[in-house]
């Protein structure tokens, strides 16, 4: 048991039961309740579903446009280094 927990069962259950409380105190700090974490996150991936092709249009645009200067630069590198 030990060994899955990573420490001995009643040392977990107390930092758990501490970190517990911090985590309370930080969500009623901020107003936040567990529904509007859960919310938060589906509504994280509604937007990324709504999003829809034009995401992944972004992101191979951002992909391909990195890939123009460091392929080239990673070539250059190997090839000063093959000198050596």
């Amino acid at each position: 048991m030990t060994r899955f927990l990573g420490d001995s069962p009643l040392r977990v259950l107390i930092k758990l039961i501490v970190i517990s409380f911090l985590v309370g105190i930080v969500m009623n700090a901020f107003g936040w309740s567990p529904y509007d974490v859960i919310y938060g996150i589906r509504d994280f991936f509604l937007d990324i579903w709504n999003m829809g092709f034009r995401a992944v249009d972004r992101f191979l645009g951002y992909f391909l446009l990195g890939a123009a200067v460091v392929i080239p630069a990673f070539i250059i590198l190997r090839l000063l280094s093959l000198r050596k």
